[in-house]
């Protein structure tokens, strides 16, 4: 449906990104990945949003991998790495499995008040081998397995930090290592903060009740509810582009539609950017960028008459969501070092 379907998935992946890192606690938005993009930022690599940055790069090293590399213990170690490859998350061994205890808690709880204990370092490292050998096993249903894989994933908890936000790239991973996805389009972050309590229950009720059968049908109908929001966000994306073209052709001629094209890429920009894209000079583009905001297309985001940023207002609506109170107990992971 959607004529350039990379640009579609370029923006799920900067969604998954924000998304899954809100899951873990983290603050920044879409927007701020966007406007870190455009203008790096010197102190990025210690913030939320630098976290985020590198987990877009963990997803892409992950999905450019897979053409040359099964999906493996190797693969996600080097996606861990470039999760945790600087700022705060360096500290915790990036690429490397944990070699000692961890377990999982409320913020600040001790091994003694933890809610869930992972196996320890020497019985972790056999779990570890029958999870991969159970990545490669022939199934008849491969949803099935996607489920299945995360929840262990996650209970073996292999890494001193960052397990949760691998855990759930390595369900988009397997799908589109055995075919299931031709685009990795399937995250299912939102539906999981939307439903982070239940998340959490459900992960905990197989491993100290075995419910396996609950944990998939909450997966299951993660699955469908995400699948169907992205076909909708596909068809507004398709309806949208089709009426933005028209208005733009008949108001801001052939350099118009180039910024149109350059703005479904990168829907944040300031005139600088418009006028290297377009390869005009900043006047032109000043100009076409203001044409925009009248269009109602640009909307400008600083309030400043120098460095403005225009966001592409009715493009990046489509991927917002709707504001989610962080939960007081939302499940942390330490360390014994």
């Amino acid at each position: 449906m959607i004529p350039d379907p990379d640009l579609f998935v370029a923006m799920y992946v900067r969604r998954e990104a924000v998304l899954s890192s809100q899951i873990e606690g983290t603050q920044s938005t879409l927007e701020d990945l966007l406007e870190v993009e455009l203008e790096p930022r010197r102190d990025q690599s210690q913030s939320d949003v630098g976290e985020i940055v590198n987990y877009v790069a963990a997803m892409n090293h992950g999905l450019g991998r897979l053409h040359e590399l099964p999906i493996s213990l190797r693969l996600i170690r080097e996606i861990h790495g470039e999760l945790l490859r600087d700022g705060r998350g360096s500290r915790a061994t990036p690429g490397d499995f944990r070699t000692s205890q961890n377990w999982i808690g409320p913020a600040g709880a001790t091994l003694a008040q933890a809610t869930f204990v992972p196996p320890p370092p020497h019985e972790m490292n056999g779990a570890l081998g029958d999870f991969e050998r159970f990545l490669h096993e022939h199934a008849d249903d491969h949803l099935i397995q996607a489920g299945l894989a995360h929840a262990q994933f996650e209970t073996i908890h292999p890494f001193l930090d960052g397990n949760g936000r691998v855990g759930r790239l390595v369900i988009t991973l397997l799908l589109v290592h055995h075919r299931v996805l031709r685009q990795p389009l399937l995250y299912l972050s939102h539906y999981l903060k939307r439903h982070r309590a239940e998340y959490y229950d459900r992960l905990a009720a197989v491993r100290f009740r075995g419910d396996w059968e609950g944990w998939m049908r909450f997966f299951l109908e993660g699955v469908a509810a995400t699948a169907d929001e992205a076909k909708r966000t596909a068809e507004e994306i398709f309806m949208l582009r089709e009426e933005h073209r028209s208005l733009v052709m008949g108001n801001a001629g052939p350099n118009g539609l180039k910024l149109l094209s350059v703005l479904f890429r990168r829907p944040i920009v300031n005139v600088n950017t418009a006028a290297s894209e377009l390869e005009v000079t900043f006047a032109t583009a000043n100009k076409l960028v203001r044409r925009f905001e009248e269009l109602g297309l640009l909307r400008e985001m600083t309030g400043q008459r120098r460095l403005r940023l225009f966001r592409y207002e009715p493009y990046l609506r489509l991927f917002d969501d709707p504001a989610i109170e962080p939960e007081s107990d939302v499940e942390t992971e330490t360390t014994q070092r």
